[in-house]
């Protein structure tokens, strides 16, 4: 099996919607605005078949509802947990549910910390496709989060999940903090070399 091809739209100020696809279908991660994903999915000729729902803040939420009145059959996959809260959903999930994305497994990983219901995709390697993360707002790169519901207990629990994974994972951040979360890990923590090193990179 080919690696997964994951296509980013960056949209607000940090925001990205992943967008993942085969043979004339697509499906979108936490899609913060419709337009720029119709405008990408119009401009590839692709259907929407599905939309993946981390958590239920407005900057991931957001264009769904636009994006169902283009594409209504398209399922949205979201935390059961938050039905209240993501009310378009067409399937809740739970921890431990496995998925089928496009011939690959998914698996729910339930990891509550920046919000009580917030959940996570992974899908592990298979054959020569790598092992991917769709992490939410749980893992930054420098960084973790902010705890709006849930402890600081709960969130190191959800990132012990993510460290237990794969080495080699692929992790898609759904927002782009790594200057600031470096900058803010280095005041810290100055004599860290590695953390140093990757403030150089960046």
């Amino acid at each position: 099996m080919q690696q997964l091809s994951v296509g980013l739209i960056p949209v607000l100020r940090d925001n990205y919607i992943f967008l993942m696809q085969r043979q004339g279908q697509a499906v979108v991660v936490d899609p913060a605005l419709a337009e720029p994903v119709i405008a990408a999915l119009e401009q590839q000729g692709l259907e929407l078949v599905a939309i993946l729902q981390t958590h239920h803040h407005s900057d991931h939420i957001g264009g769904t509802p636009e994006l169902l009145q283009h594409w209504p059959k398209a399922q949205v996959w979201a935390a059961a947990a938050d039905r209240e809260r993501i009310p378009f959903q067409t399937r809740g999930l739970g921890a431990g549910e496995q998925l089928d994305l496009f011939g690959r497994p998914l698996h729910v990983l339930s990891v509550p910390g920046h919000t009580r219901a917030h959940i996570a995709y992974y899908l592990p390697r298979v054959g020569e496709a790598g092992p991917e993360l769709f992490c939410g707002d749980t893992l930054f790169a420098g960084g973790c989060g902010r705890l709006f519901e849930g402890t600081a207990a709960q969130m190191w629990a959800s990132l012990q999940q993510f460290a237990a994974l794969d080495p080699d994972t692929q992790v898609w951040c759904a927002h782009e903090y790594t200057q600031a979360n470096l900058r803010f890990a280095l005041s810290q923590d100055p004599t860290n070399q590695a953390l140093q090193e990757r403030w150089q990179q960046v």
